[in-house]
């Protein structure tokens, strides 16, 4: 399937200031299949290790970090010939083996020219379990997320519309042609959501209750995940706020709320076990700023955050909801959809690199999402149906001005005018077409 990250891969493997690759991401979000198959197709042969399922390469690091030795034992024990510039080495499950992290040190000075990347699904969990010498400065770091929907459209098959709609201009209509199965596709794509092996059985099968079986499948082995890999006196606790998100994002604010977690419990006895969460990757935190400046992240209020999943298919998924609900509508859903669209939103933001904030004024007025673009701060409004009205934004615009903003809906693309700001309303499916915009 295709993944975007292949790209960034590709002109690493160019650069001639190339330092070995560390790639880290939600477990099952691809990491291994990308790199695999980048190995593969760029390279006349691939080395691959994953030290939760080898653990006799562990032992190769623990004489020294000497990495002339390292790829000389690899070789033998492996069986195969490495040769800079020719072999790509992967690392897998890094976090395994610490010292490995560390190697990598040693391969950025003394042995640049082998091709070297490791990869970790639970590395930010890793780092703070245990110590680890890190190598600052001496490796390059990529972040892998889900399928992000323009992925899952191609997966599907309908690249040719991804590319109808690629430079589409912002002054025409998009016909119904296009729009109505973009609009089907991106109703599938709340439903299935961006795990690969969830999209590979919807491509595969078209059945939601197949589709279902992965995601409980993937939601099992996280909390297995948990079980394993977080200190014993968290894992409760991560679990209880794990299994609370969906409840927080039905509230009618979404403001996230530790005593809704377990009742009785208190902010500082959650705090570690949100951030464990975190760092594995599986949620993401949107902060409030109330006065926006440059930079948003230093102005954000840590105090007062939102919470989402970093996918939209485990969240259907861990809420309950059927597909058959995201795709009619159910009246009943009304007040989870919004929420269920932000969260979307969000995916796809953090995907395209954004660190978005939300601005919220007292407590009636609220932009979703605030993010940086070349030193400008670009607002947001999120709306499930085809309503565009938003007096929050008009305010938002009012008072600070910006050069360009965003609705995004079902509606049609278009741009206007609102207070002074260059506003432009784009279809849910186009997110990831924003900076074209700008």
């Amino acid at each position: 399937m295709y993944r975007a990250i292949t790209e960034q891969l590709k002109q690493w493997k160019d650069s001639p200031r190339r330092k070995p690759l560390l790639l880290t991401g939600v477990r099952q979000c691809g990491k291994t299949y990308v790199v695999r198959e980048f190995g593969e197709t760029q390279f006349k042969n691939i080395v691959y290790i994953n030290f939760e399922k080898q653990p006799q390469y562990v032992g190769v690091f623990d004489y020294n970090l000497d990495p002339e030795r390292i790829v000389k034992e690899i070789a033998q024990i492996s069986g195969t010939d490495i040769t800079p510039g020719e072999t790509l080495v992967f690392f897998d499950e890094i976090q395994e083996c610490p010292k490995a992290i560390t190697s990598l040190k040693y391969f950025c000075e003394d042995m640049r020219k082998l091709h070297v990347i490791g990869a970790g699904s639970l590395l930010g969990v890793a780092l703070k379990k245990e110590p680890v010498s890190f190598p600052v400065g001496k490796v390059q770091r990529a972040q892998m997320y889900p399928m992000d929907f323009r992925e899952f459209a191609i997966a599907t098959g309908a690249d040719n519309l991804v590319e109808a709609l690629r430079d589409w201009p912002v002054n025409r209509e998009i016909p119904e042609a296009f729009f109505v199965p973009m609009e089907k596709l991106l109703k599938e794509y709340y439903a299935v959501g961006g795990m690969p092996e969830a999209v590979k059985t919807w491509t595969e099968m078209r059945d939601y209750d197949a589709v279902d079986d992965v995601l409980q499948e993937i939601i099992s082995d996280y909390r297995d995940d948990i079980s394993k890999h977080a200190p014993v006196a968290e894992v409760p606790k991560i679990r209880w706020i794990w299994d609370s998100i969906p409840l927080q994002l039905a509230k009618d604010n979404n403001k996230f709320v530790f005593s809704h977690v377990k009742e009785g419990k208190r902010a500082h006895e959650l705090e570690n076990a949100l951030q464990w969460l975190k760092d594995a990757g599986l949620i993401y935190q949107l902060e409030l700023v109330e006065k926006p400046e440059i930079p948003l992240s230093g102005f954000a209020d840590a105090s007062f955050f939102k919470v989402y999943l970093a996918d939209v298919g485990l969240l259907r998924s861990v809420s309950g909801i059927t597909a058959e609900t995201l795709a009619n509508g159910s009246g009943q859903y009304l007040r989870f959809k919004g929420a269920f669209t932000e969260n979307y939103v969000m995916t796809q933001l953090v995907a395209m690199g954004k660190k978005p904030c939300f601005w919220r004024s007292g407590n009636t007025a609220e932009v979703d999402f605030l993010f940086e673009n070349d030193g400008e701060i670009v607002p947001v409004e999120v709306k499930s149906a085809e309503n565009t009205q938003a007096k929050s934004y008009r305010q938002f615009c009012s008072l600070y001005e910006p050069k360009v903003g965003f609705k995004l809906s079902l509606k049609n693309i278009a741009e206007n005018e609102c207070v002074h700001t260059r506003t432009i309303s784009l279809p849910l499916f186009m997110i990831r077409q924003m900076d074209q915009y700008m």
